[in-house]
């Protein structure tokens, strides 16, 4: 038997604006700050490389270079931010060589991350004025070669052009002279009228690399000599290693060494399928958790029993008006409910993995990852390293969900490359993926309302259950913007502190977004959270807490338009009278789907079905969305969702395409979990474990589904997370009007006599 704790392995420049409002996004808001220091951030290759700052090159050969700092995880990310920038420098995105950015200042805005649906919102301005600087100083250089003012010249096609003679001076001419140039200090962006780019079908840049197979996702790294790791893990979440038997694993051919980690023992060897057999041959114990005695059904006790509390002791309270008044008030109806969420898993397609290689003087890393900062600096924690001894690679990403901006896999590949002179590649089978991740949060809710003859909406109360984050999620995150001085502990130690402070000062702020700022217009209102945590690893899941708040307030909304026997359009619409961007998008949603108009059977329709159209409509991440659910639910209780009618108001739909696609990803993952997302807990372990047993929503299950966006003028907001939370409650709501059944709870499952 081996000691636990004895591993054995073998051998910029920008605008005042610019500014400003970069200063205050270090303070949680506005554009985020891209300082620009051109002896530490420059990326140009060469002195006569046009570099206006960070994001972009432009060379003498004809190269344009973009720095993508967020990643591309299917999201369209490359396409849509390349075209701002594009648009600005007047030039075809298609001629972009486009890279994953590095680890930079530049780029940490305020972290350098991906995620919150604000890839577009945060960089809007920011790389429009990156293009319109290179293209101002592109026109200076023109000038001076021409003798004449910039203010004559125009740009066309990546070239400046003489207004007499029309000559053209292609980038690539101009480039290393507009080096030597003096960054602006302000520049003009183009006004929208004079779009060519933006708000235009703009072929995904990504594509070609996707479909030729030649794009580099974290799996597909290879390195000289490169080994590869598959953990065995104690089965129990939260248990400790503490002693094991790897010489079964260890006498198999191929395998180099073993190596314990708190979790389980890491074997290594020379290819995958090799350390994936031998690690089933390692023979652990451990120490229970906090965990060894819990189920999910346990924990959803636990949950309901918080409700219990008194208001005063609640870690989060809003309360607008006489609450308890207006829910007692003589002649109004008073409805209450119960509503669940289950706790969820990712389940990204490309399981999570890690490649590090680590030396004396310093380590890379090739990580898939949504947040390449915070990598690199778990990992110069662990190996006592400088911040600039550690250089994290970015990869195309196989899917994340908010489950790659985590970096215990990342933590997990270092500790076992560190005991190795060569590059090792870590990687979670699928089983890992789905019982050892973090987990969205169980929810218990509980909502109280009232209406009164009229109508009118009188009271709403809401009160929530939810296990908190911010202890888990600090302090890495507020590592990254500590002195490189401060010693590990002591950046440790702030952010623990840091992290309970988050949640005495705000609650669980993730788990309440879209409850306590829910639009509809009542006079009385309160909104009460209270936390719990059972030891559950949770974190952030697509779309965080609108994912279940959009559920408990879009069902309840109904079930109150119900009791006001009110259309549920025009109920919704009486009350959202102050917020016009939503009820553009419940006109809309209206037109496109013939609402109140004879529904026609489908065409598979047979015996025993009946039809129902539900619709909901949220605001997440500064995004309306509104959706309708054509649904068919059988005698023996089978959902099956036909159709869905999504409208979308997320300001100017930089590329339209691209917001469809993500509208039409976004229901299919919240379908997913809608009709069947479930994660269960026996004694501490997780009973699902591959997608047999946690099963995704299949082709053959898929319904059509039809997208329109709302033009507008506004700047953009997010697509990415938006078109998650709706869903389940639009479907939820059409059971009810196929079935009369009210579903409160998730996954959907209707109560039959079958």
């Amino acid at each position: 038997m081996n000691s636990a704790t004895d591993p054995q392995p073998r051998g910029a420049r920008i605008t005042r604006r610019g500014f400003v409002l970069g200063t205050a996004a270090l303070a949680g808001g506005g554009l985020a700050l891209a300082w620009w220091s051109r002896e530490r951030d420059s990326l140009a290759e060469a002195a006569d490389v046009l570099e206006p700052n960070a994001f972009l090159q432009l060379t003498s050969d004809g190269r344009i270079i973009f720095q993508l700092d967020k990643v591309e995880m299917g999201q369209g990310t490359m396409t849509g931010l390349a075209t701002l920038v594009a648009e600005e420098l007047d030039i075809d995105p298609a001629r972009f060589e486009i890279r994953f950015a590095p680890v930079l200042p530049v780029f940490q805005r305020p972290l350098q991350m991906t995620g919150q649906s604000r890839s577009m919102s945060d960089s809007w301005e920011l790389l429009r004025e990156t293009g319109a600087t290179a293209r101002a100083m592109l026109l200076d250089a023109a000038a001076a070669r021409w003798n004449m003012s910039a203010q004559q010249l125009r740009t066309s096609d990546g070239a400046v052009v003489h207004p007499d003679t029309g000559e053209k001076l292609p980038y690539a001419d101009l480039a290393a002279d507009a080096a030597k140039l003096r960054v602006p200090y302000s520049v003009s962006l183009k006004p929208a009228a004079e779009y060519r780019w933006i708000g235009k079908h703009v072929p995904r840049l990504d594509l070609h690399a996707k479909v030729t197979g030649s794009a580099v996702y974290g799996l597909d790294i290879k390195r000289p000599d490169m080994l590869t790791a598959v953990i065995a893990r104690c089965p129990e979440l939260g248990a400790e290693l503490t002693t094991f038997d790897a010489t079964a694993a260890q006498a198999q051919p191929g395998v180099i060494g073993v190596v314990a980690l708190p979790a389980g023992v890491a074997v290594v060897a020379e290819n995958f399928w090799t350390a994936r057999n031998a690690a089933q041959l390692v023979k652990l114990e451990w120490a229970p958790g906090p965990l060894a005695a819990k189920s999910d059904a346990s924990i959803l006790q636990e949950q309901r029993q918080q409700l219990q509390r008194d208001a005063a002791s609640a870690e989060y309270l809003d309360t607008e008006g006489d609450i308890d008044t207006a829910l007692q008030a003589t002649g109004n109806t008073m409805i209450e409910a119960g509503y669940t969420t289950p706790y969820l898993v990712h389940a990204p397609m490309e399981p999570l993995n890690a490649t590090v290689h680590v030396r004396a003087d310093g380590c890379d890393l090739w990580v898939p990852t949504q947040s390449p900062d915070i990598a690199r600096e778990v990992a110069r924690d662990l190996l006592g390293l400088r911040r600039d001894q550690v250089h994290v690679h970015t990869t195309f990403i196989g899917g994340g969900f908010g489950r790659r901006f985590m970096w215990d896999f990342v933590i997990e590949a270092v500790e076992v490359a560190r005991h190795f002179v060569v590059p090792v590649q870590l990687i979670w089978t699928r089983e890992d993926d789905i019982r050892h991740g973090y987990f969205r949060q169980l929810t218990v809710h509980h909502v109280r309302g009232a209406i009164d003859t009229a109508g009118n909406i009188t009271a709403w109360d809401h009160q929530q259950v939810a296990t908190p984050t911010g202890e888990l999620l600090t302090p890495p995150t507020t590592s990254t913007f500590m002195p490189e001085s401060l010693s590990v502990k002591r950046r440790a130690a702030i952010g623990q502190w840091l992290g309970r402070k988050t949640v005495e000062w705000m609650g669980a702020f993730q788990a309440r977004e879209g409850a306590v700022n829910m639009p509809y217009a009542v006079a009385n209102r309160r909104f009460i959270q209270f936390v719990n945590d059972p030891g559950m690893p949770v974190s952030i899941w697509r779309s965080v807490g609108n994912s279940y708040n959009a559920f408990v307030v879009e069902s309840f909304i109904d079930e109150l338009a119900v009791a006001a026997s009110a259309d549920p359009f025009e109920f919704r619409r009486a009350r959202l009278q102050e917020h016009p961007r939503h009820l553009e998008v419940l006109d809309r949603l209206r037109q496109e789907s013939r609402w109140g108009e004879p529904q026609e059977a489908h065409a598979s329709l047979a015996p025993g079905w009946r039809l129902g159209r539900g619709l909901a409509v949220f605001e997440s991440f500064g995004t309306v969305v509104g959706q309708l659910a054509d649904v068919a639910v059988s005698d023996k209780g089978v959902i099956r969702v036909h159709k869905v009618i999504c409208v979308v108001d997320c300001g100017i739909a930089v590329n339209p395409d691209i917001v469809r696609q993500q509208m039409e990803g976004g229901i299919i993952f919240g379908l997913t979990a809608a009709l069947y997302g479930e994660i269960n807990i026996d004694n501490g372990q997780v009973r699902q474990s591959n997608f047999h047993d946690y099963r995704m929503l299949r082709m053959q299950d898929s319904p059509a589904i039809d997208v329109h966006i709302v033009a507008s003028a506004a700047d953009p907001s997010g697509v990415g997370e938006p078109g998650t939370p709706v869903i389940a409650p639009a479907v939820a709501n059409a059971v009810f009007a196929a079935t009369g059944q009210r579903l409160r709870s998730l996954p959907l499952r209707l109560v039959t006599d079958a």
